[in-house]
């Protein structure tokens, strides 16, 4: 194991933080918070702080509800073709710096960089998708089947728009979310992660930069969640909730929602399953588990979380896989030779500890890692389990880290059994050579998203969500992440 840290950051200010870390963006400037907070970033793979962002309150909310409403009847009416080049700009924009976003991201996520140049074509992706998309919204017209009146359904955008997004991935939750409610003729307030703030920041001085105009887009932070988004929630020219983080937190906004009837979406959590049968190519299974398993050094809602391997292989698959999980180098996100960074907080770390020590107990295997790394920075070893116990808490709990359980199974019967003894559906994994058995149990397993021979399922162009507790509504594909942010107006006519 090799662990690579670095003891400190330059004195310069390589990323522009000064630009944009002494105010909240709100209609199109940025401002101070009304009251004195501040919040700390620290480098997680360093824990030392690299940061402040303003601490916004109840009174920062209603600015930005106000700085959203003031631009939304312009923004709707203006033509779709040039919003649509202003998200084409968008994309432009952060295609050519892509390098600083990436590095920006390492440095307060802790991912990898090879991970984070990723995140960031993933991310710029959305834009390029929806400023196409922009331009292709219709509506329907139609004869009533009994005849004389006519059906006419128009979609409109929906109105201002709350988004909150997660610290894992805060350039692409970030525009999986802004792109289509900019391209459907929405404003918003982004909310990001307190973790990281510093990629939504420098994003909105990309947008504004684009040609979005003053108040369309508009970002806070906050260490008090709870009452500024309630805040948000109850004025009602907010019509629009979009969430991506844990159930138990997004159960919470719904409740919240629903007092004013406020449309919602939201992306959940997961608990992954990722079957391996018999006559699957190990090899490539392998390749496709480092992905689903590893990507974000495993803190992803789509990570691969219980591994079924089916006995005839198993043991040879968990043998090689263990040997690639064991190679792989820890170290800082920004140190481009790092294949697994650090986790986000020393909490994230405690909670992978638990997990893996309960396991243990039941009477699971380590076959690598199982041991927090010593040292500053929230480290967490590439870590394979067998033997696991599946009422062990990792076979129940998203373990959000790079530790992965090996679970034995006989029959397709039991393996679909076990996939579905959850209270998730988000994504699952199946690798096998038999395109037949893949189709029949990827139909038959409860997840928003199915990857058949696959170890990466996202995609913009296709529909991102989950079943059961792991959301409502979809993000991405031909017309479904727009679709979330308009609404059908039917008139009835005759003529």
């Amino acid at each position: 194991m090799n662990v690579n840290q670095h003891s400190s950051h330059p004195d310069h200010d390589p990323f522009g933080l000064s630009t944009f870390s002494d105010g909240l963006y709100i209609g199109g400037a940025w401002r101070p918070a009304a009251g004195e907070g501040r919040i700390e970033v620290i480098d997680p793979s360093t824990e030392a702080v690299i940061a402040s962002v303003p601490d916004a309150t109840v009174a920062d909310a209603a600015a930005a509800v106000d700085a959203a409403a003031s631009p939304a009847e312009g923004w709707r009416e203006m033509p779709p073709r040039k919003r649509s080049e202003i998200l084409r700009r968008c994309f432009e924009l952060m295609v050519e710096r892509s390098e600083t976003l990436a590095r920006l991201i390492s440095l307060e996520n802790g991912k990898a960089l090879r991970d984070a140049r990723g995140e960031v074509a993933y991310a710029a992706e959305f834009f390029r998708w929806n400023a196409e998309e922009a331009v292709r919204i219709s509506g329907e017209f139609g004869l009533a089947p009994a005849g004389g009146n006519r059906i006419v359904v128009d979609y409109q955008p929906i109105g201002v728009c709350v988004l909150i997004t997660p610290w894992n991935f805060p350039a692409a939750m970030a525009t999986r979310k802004i792109a289509p409610a900019l391209a459907a003729g929405c404003t918003v307030i982004l909310k990001p992660a307190s973790e990281t703030p510093l990629t939504a920041y420098a994003l909105a001085a990309l947008y504004e930069e684009a040609g979005v105009p003053p108040g369309v887009v508009n970002v806070m932070t906050t260490s008090t969640p709870g009452p500024v988004i309630t805040a948000m929630l109850d004025d009602p020219r907010v019509r629009k909730l979009s969430f991506t983080g844990s159930t138990g937190v997004g159960r919470t906004l719904l409740a919240e929602a629903a007092k004013n009837v406020i449309s919602c979406s939201m992306e959940l959590g997961g608990n992954a399953p990722f079957v391996v049968f018999d006559d699957a190519d190990i090899d490539a299974a392998i390749e496709g588990l480092m992905v689903a398993k590893m990507r974000n050094a495993g803190e992803a809602c789509t990570a691969a979380n219980r591994i079924y391997v089916q006995s005839g292989i198993h043991d040879v698959f968990a043998e090689k896989f263990t040997r690639r999980m064991a190679a792989l180098r820890v170290g800082p996100g920004v140190d481009p030779d790092t294949e697994c960074g650090p986790m986000i907080t020393r909490k994230a770390v405690e909670k992978i500890e638990r997990l893996v020590t309960d396991a243990i107990s039941r009477g699971a295997r380590v076959l690598c890692g199982g041991r927090s790394l010593a040292g500053r920075g929230f480290f967490y070893p590439p870590t394979v389990l067998v033997d696991v116990s599946p009422a062990s808490d990792m076979g129940c709990e998203e373990i959000f880290g790079p530790v992965a359980p090996l679970y034995r199974f006989e029959s397709e019967a039991e393996v679909i059994a076990a996939a579905n003894d959850t209270e998730y559906g988000l994504a699952a994994y199946i690798y096998t050579r038999d395109i037949g058995r893949g189709m029949r149990v990827a139909s038959k397993i409860e997840a928003g998203m199915i990857a058949l021979n696959r170890g990466l399922v996202s995609d913009p162009a296709a529909p991102f969500g989950g079943v059961k507790q792991s959301g409502l509504g979809r993000e991405g594909g031909q017309h479904h992440g727009i679709a979330e942010f308009m609404e059908a107006k039917y008139i009835a006519t005759s003529f």
